[in-house]
């Protein structure tokens, strides 16, 4: 133990050399050699790999070392320590060989190093010489003659060297001595000598002990009985004609095949003189691979000979005649290598993410190639199949490395199916292939692309607010969180504070919301530039033009400029010569509508006219021209309504109203202006109204009673008298006021007269003002009005075959809010009864 501990400390000044010359050279392996002996106990330490690779302590969880024979060692993180992790047994490992030692590598990473580790495995005495019989038999003749010599089966020891078989012994008798031998392959077998002659009639048997001795300290032995057996003579021993026999043979050869034939001869005749031939303390093995022909000597094989299990046989062949004598030879057979066997690929580590982008010659993987044939036929060289931007580079004795040797992108192409392919130099050659998928990991090396340049939307106006609006959309061929995308908005040509009320942006989606009603009259259009980020680390982001357009809608009703409202509200007027010719300029109407294109094309339109016919409108210009001469009967006071209305859909209007007088001097038209009626007051007319229906209400009612009188009396009387129903009530078409009704509560005196024979009632307003109030929908003409426009008191009839007409005054001084309010004309129709009633 001590010298291997002080072999382990020259091996280790060894190791220092070693890595100092690697540092200098730049070399990637390096040599580390250690001895321990067999049986060490699990976790027993063998050296310190941080120390001998002057490597600090703090840097070992960096390099992660590892090992590649994990099944006998282990390397302790925390200090470097290589510590035993499996049973060691030199015998099952290497046999008989005089050298044996574990050979592994050890990786260390950060950079990717690989350094070469030897273990030698010292013997220890750990196994007893062993006789594989339990006891030997002999037959010696008693003419034997004393020197006579005769081979024993030798004892095995698995233990080599100083621990290995030394001699033997038997135990104390007269007749024999024994003596140890060394056979060719070295190994130690003893042989009996005749001492005294032996004499049958006296002993016929003989019992020894046979001993053989290991030279361990302590020593180990084992025994093994002989029997000796005295029968009568045979003088004569068969003798081979060769010590040892060679022969050379292919490995793989077929089953059966013969490998070559012993031969002895012996000077005796007869039963003495018949040989037969077995093999002598042949293991097991070798038996299950040989045959031997015991009558012929001829040796064949009987199983498959494999040159990387065993490059070399050495058999021990017995002639034995027919009686007791013995001879022996050796049988050496040497194996000879074939190329059957293909060059192995290992990985001892690689990186199966490689980020893109990465450098030239960064090294990816470490491969170990190795082939179990010798010579030319183990000598292997390593390349890559595919184009692909990998390439291998030699860095020791079976060694290669992996590295980069082109651009990497992702983007392009994810993975690459790597297929390195080992071949040896034998012939015929073998190869064999090994692939690996080396995936890209991505990085954030591309922007977010917009899928247009520019993006350019129409929004009509009065849009709801919250409304989708745009959607810009980007990608980013990145992965994961490189290629997740968000939108913003960066800039814009609107006010910073008014961009929120305006507009928003979807940061998930990219869709544009409007924030609120546009209005193409405020704004026409606006720009935004939006930005595309990922979330990259550091992200990466690109930006693109949004131009909104705002589009117009009929939303604006045109706007009269003139005429102009006087100050109170009321229309101002106009004067025309009364010799105005047709097509004479009377004046224009100007309107003005907020909207565009369509929107405000106006149209003007003579809505309602005191003399239809009388004016005419320019559809597009609004000019107002006479259309004929001023008859006589045509009132001096004229009032035309126009309507201007746009070219939306649907169309929107306004309405100016032109008093036009006609005069030659302005003294001459102010008469007629003096007459003209206030300005309507809305609550008056709507005042004015609800009395004319509650009148009408009551008119019914009275005319229902004054039909069921009349009814009455045209029964009592004479068909053809008529009258007044009450005294004082007027026939004519004059007003007339009952003094009992201006005393009622309702502010209106009623005329009734009715006419049995002319079968028509007539109801006059009296002291009745004509202003015509505008319908509802000043766009919507109805032909079936017919509005009255002359200063007479306005009369309306219903002719039918019964019909009554009432004459209605409203006294103004009941109004409710002062005289000289507007009062209005209605036609009533006040249908007969039906027949029968």
């Amino acid at each position: 133990m001590l010298r291997s501990f002080r072999k382990a400390e020259t091996m280790k000044s060894q190791v220092l050399f070693l890595f100092l010359l690697s540092l200098l050279r730049g070399a990637i392996s390096q040599q580390i050699q250690y001895s321990i002996p067999e049986e060490l106990d699990k976790g027993s330490r063998v050296g310190n790999l941080a120390e001998d690779l002057r490597l600090s302590v703090q840097e070992l969880p960096a390099r992660k070392l590892r090992i590649s024979a994990e099944d006998f060692f282990s390397v302790r993180a925390e200090n470097g320590d290589l510590l035993v992790s499996g049973r060691i047994d030199r015998e099952k490992m290497c046999g008989r060989k005089s050298e044996c030692a574990v050979e592994f590598e050890m990786v260390a990473d950060n950079p990717m190093t690989i350094f070469h580790v030897s273990v030698a495995i010292q013997d220890i005495n750990d196994n007893a010489p062993r006789f594989i019989a339990k006891s030997i038999d002999l037959e010696i003749s008693e003419l034997a003659l004393p020197g006579v010599k005769f081979p024993l089966a030798s004892a095995q020891d698995a233990d080599v060297e100083s621990n290995s078989l030394k001699k033997y012994f038997i135990s104390h008798n007269e007749y024999f001595s024994l003596s140890t031998k060394k056979s060719p392959d070295g190994s130690k077998y003893p042989e009996l000598l005749l001492e005294k002659p032996l004499d049958r009639e006296q002993q016929n048997s003989h019992h020894l002990i046979l001993t053989a001795v290991d030279g361990g300290d302590p020593p180990l032995s084992g025994t093994t009985l002989i029997r000796i057996q005295v029968t009568d003579a045979n003088d004569n021993a068969p003798v081979f004609s060769q010590d040892t026999y060679r022969v050379s043979l292919q490995e793989n050869v077929p089953r059966g095949t013969s490998v070559l034939q012993v031969m002895a001869t012996d000077q005796d005749e007869g039963i003495n003189a018949e040989i037969t031939y077995a093999f002598l303390n042949a293991p097991a093995s070798t038996s299950f691979l040989f045959i031997l022909n015991p009558n012929t000597g001829d040796i064949t094989t009987n199983g498959t000979l494999d040159f990387e299990e065993t490059s070399r046989y050495m058999l021990g062949v017995e002639a034995k005649d027919g009686g007791v004598h013995t001879a022996h030879c050796n049988v050496q057979i040497e194996i000879v290598d074939e190329n059957d066997n293909a060059p192995e690929v290992t990985f001892m580590s690689f990186s199966n993410q490689i980020p893109e982008g990465s450098d030239l010659g960064t090294v990816i993987a470490l491969i170990k190639v190795q082939d179990q044939d010798s010579e030319q036929n183990g000598l292997v060289t390593c390349y890559v199949q595919e184009e692909v931007p990998f390439k291998l580079e030699s860095t020791s004795k079976n060694y290669y490395k992996l590295v980069i040797d082109g651009a990497l992108d992702r983007e392009q192409k994810a993975e690459y199916n790597v297929t390195i392919t080992a071949t040896d130099k034998g012939k015929p050659a073998l190869s064999s292939t090994t692939s690996i998928i080396l995936h890209i990991r991505d990085v954030n090396d591309n922007a977010p692309v917009f899928h247009q340049a520019t993006y350019v939307v129409h929004v009509a106006e009065n849009n709801p607010p919250g409304a989708s609006i745009a959607h810009v959309s980007a990608s980013d061929p990145d992965l994961g969180p490189n290629g997740h995308v968000s939108y913003s908005i960066v800039a814009s040509d609107l006010e910073p504070r008014a961009l929120s009320s305006y507009v928003s942006v979807n940061p998930q989606s990219g869709v544009v919301f409007a924030q609120r009603a546009f209005d193409h009259e405020q704004l026409r259009a606006f720009e935004l530039t939006l930005q595309a980020r990922d979330h990259g680390s550091p992200a990466l982001s690109s930006n693109v033009s949004l131009r909104v357009l705002v589009g117009d809608r009929n939303d604006n009703a045109p706007r009269v400029l003139y005429p102009a409202l006087g100050p109170d509200g009321s229309a101002l007027f106009d004067t025309v010569p009364r010799a105005a010719q047709p097509g004479y300029l009377v004046t224009k109407v100007v309107a003005v509508d907020a909207d565009s294109g369509h929107n405000a094309w106006l149209s003007y339109h003579v809505l309602q006219a005191s003399e239809p016919g009388l004016f005419s409108v320019g559809l597009r210009t609004g000019e107002v021209r006479t259309a004929r001469a001023l008859g006589d009967r045509d009132a001096a006071r004229q009032r035309l309504l126009v309507a201007v209305r746009d070219g939306g859909q649907p169309p929107l209007s306004a309405t100016a109203t032109l008093l036009l007088v006609f005069a030659d001097s302005l003294q001459e038209a102010l008469p007629d202006l003096s007459d003209r009626p206030a300005p309507s007051d809305p609550q008056a007319e709507l005042q004015f109204y609800l009395v004319v229906a509650l009148a009408l209400i009551s008119v019914l009612f009275l005319l229902a009673v004054i039909l069921a009188v009349t009814l009455y009396l045209r029964r009592s009387s004479s068909p053809t008298a008529w009258g007044c129903f009450k005294p004082g009530l007027s026939s004519k078409s004059a007003p007339g006021v009952l003094p009992s009704c201006s005393e009622g509560t309702l502010p209106y005196s009623y005329n009734l007269c009715v006419a049995s024979q002319s079968a028509k009632t007539e109801f006059n307003f009296h002291n009745v003002t004509l202003e015509t109030v505008p319908p509802g929908d000043l766009l919507g003409e109805d032909p079936s009005m017919d509005i009255g426009t002359s200063n007479e008191d306005p009369q309306i009839a219903y002719d039918s075959s019964f019909s009554h007409q009432v004459s209605f005054s409203w006294l103004p001084g009941h109004q409710g809010s002062g005289s000289g309010q507007r009062l209005g004309t209605e036609r009533l129709a006040v249908l007969p009864p039906a027949q029968g009633q």
